[in-house]
């Protein structure tokens, strides 16, 4: 079965993804299985999706429960699961409104979208571009592609939309040296996911928040990656007291749903008027009343004080295996989401883990990406060190 699956999508699907050798058919917690039986400990989580684990049985009964009510109306009417969705993250953050969509990329079009819009209707129309961080990742729609800063992902493409200008991550003059009247916002990830787990320095948020209220421009934080629990608060803008204008979601707010979601202040979100954007899909009844299943879980258990809690865990273990080999150049990140910057080629290490049982996965070429289950227990995590331990001893 396993490789008939693979040679199908190799014929039928589009070739955008170097996929691993395996077949993936169930999870539960923590644990994968494929299709020839073998068990494996997920320390990617759908890179930081699935922070509640595989199949959580709360998630299941919402499912299930709105499934068998309502699918989908249109947004021209209202719905309880959307409504409640909404007053929830507006009671647990800075925002007083939320606008749904389906994708992490569609909450930062919206997000660019809302920023010029603001502005426009403020009759100062020659501010409109927005400047973003050098490395970033913050989608591949056109809009989305523009406003990250990695030629790699840009190539290709050309040429991206206008109006967007990038500097280096953590440097706060090469940011005020771009800061000027044309400017609407900063965009930018609280660390930085695809960009090689980079957190910024302890000063760096404020300063951009500072710089902001300074220059009236809009500051917008990208927590797709770090939002709902995964550095150890609910919101990774917690930790630095630098409250943004705006902030996009998605990955664990659905533990796997597609859906994302944009918050933003009263003030700002007036901007979205009726017609001035829109989705089909965005807030459906069924993605709703799944992500509030997430949201009351992660409530109800503490998963945001665990992922703090197990994070430092697994943080001092990293800097332990770090003491025993020169093979890993640093150790990055908060909460869980982590990163081992090596001093070699990560994709082997990926496979040696893969053929090992364990899912890791790799970014920037030299780092292990480390973004479990927010539920992964500090036996899971003993379990991949010592796999990686007798990695780096073993193989070249």
């Amino acid at each position: 079965m396993t490789q008939a699956t693979i040679d199908t999508a190799d014929k039928v699907l589009a070739t955008t993804y170097s996929r691993m050798p395996v077949v993936f058919e169930k999870g539960a917690g923590a644990t994968l299985w494929d299709t020839e039986g073998r068990t494996y400990t997920d320390f990617l989580a759908g890179i930081a999706v699935c922070g509640l684990g595989h199949a959580h049985p709360a998630v299941q009964a919402a499912l299930a429960e709105q499934a068998g009510k309502l699918l989908h109306v249109s947004n021209l009417f209202y719905t309880q699961p959307q409504t409640e969705l909404g007053d929830w993250l507006t009671r647990n953050s800075f925002a007083d409104r939320v606008f749904f969509c389906n994708s992490g990329a569609e909450a930062n079009e919206a997000a660019i979208k809302l920023a010029r819009k603001y502005f426009f209707d403020k009759g100062e129309t020659s501010r409109f571009r927005i400047i973003s961080m050098e490395q970033s990742f913050h989608g591949r729609t056109m809009g989305s592609l523009s406003a990250t800063g990695q030629e790699k992902i840009r190539k290709g493409f050309e040429p991206v939309l206008d109006g967007f200008a990038f500097v280096p991550f953590n440097d706060v003059a090469a940011l005020r040296d771009k800061l000027d009247e044309t400017v609407c916002a900063v965009l930018l990830e609280p660390i930085q996911g695809e960009g090689g787990i980079v957190c910024p320095d302890p000063d760096y948020l404020p300063a951009v928040r500072r710089l902001c209220d300074e220059t009236g421009t809009l500051m917008i934080l990208d927590e797709i990656q770090t939002g709902m629990g995964r550095t150890g608060k609910l919101f990774a803008y917690e930790h630095e007291a630098a409250v943004p204008d705006i902030m996009t979601l998605a990955k664990a707010l659905g533990n796997g749903l597609p859906i994302g979601a944009m918050l933003a202040r009263e003030a700002v979100a007036h901007a979205f008027g009726p017609g001035a954007h829109a989705t089909t899909f965005g807030g459906t009844p069924i993605m709703t009343a799944g992500a509030l299943a997430v949201v009351k879980t992660m409530e109800a258990e503490g998963i945001v004080a665990r992922a703090a809690r197990i994070g430092d865990y697994f943080m001092e273990r990293l800097q332990e295996l770090q003491g025993r080999h020169e093979r890993i150049e640093a150790i990055r990140g908060r909460g869980l989401l982590l990163g081992i910057k090596l001093r070699e080629d990560g994709a082997p290490l990926v496979q040696a883990c893969l053929a090992r049982g364990f899912v890791v996965n790799c970014v920037q070429g030299d780092i292990l990406r480390l973004a479990p289950p927010l539920i992964i227990s500090t036996r899971e995590i003993d379990a991949l060190i010592d796999c990686l331990d007798n990695i780096l001893s073993t193989e070249a």
